[in-house]
């Protein structure tokens, strides 16, 4: 991971957490992406960011089954059938991960 001013990629679940107790941020931002490999485009793509002075940490999360790959986070079926992550089911279960940090938690969409 490289740190340098602008965005820093993490690559892993337990580096982003290790970074948000590190550097105890008051917020974090998710935005739920279209995966782009599907011809469906379902939002089941995970972007959370971190900022920090004058950069940006960002964790992606992709689906593997009916779950995210690193965070565990369902899919579930939208009224078409297409797997889709939950924006309210998102929010929760990541102010519950961060519930120690205090940490606030915010949609991209909804902030």
């Amino acid at each position: 991971m490289n740190e340098a001013e602008g965005n820093v990629r993490v690559r892993s679940w337990e580096d982003f957490k290790r970074l948000v107790r590190e550097k105890k941020p008051k917020s974090i931002v998710f935005v739920l992406e279209q995966n782009a490999l599907s011809p469906n485009k379902e939002l089941t793509t995970l972007r959370i960011i971190l900022m920090d002075d004058k950069r940006y940490f960002i964790f992606l999360d992709f689906p593997k089954g009916q779950f995210l790959r690193e965070t565990g986070i369902p899919l579930r079926k939208n009224k078409n059938g297409l797997w889709n992550l939950d924006e309210d089911e998102v929010k929760d279960i990541l102010k519950k991960e961060f519930e120690k940090e205090k940490l606030d938690v915010f949609s991209f969409w909804t902030a």
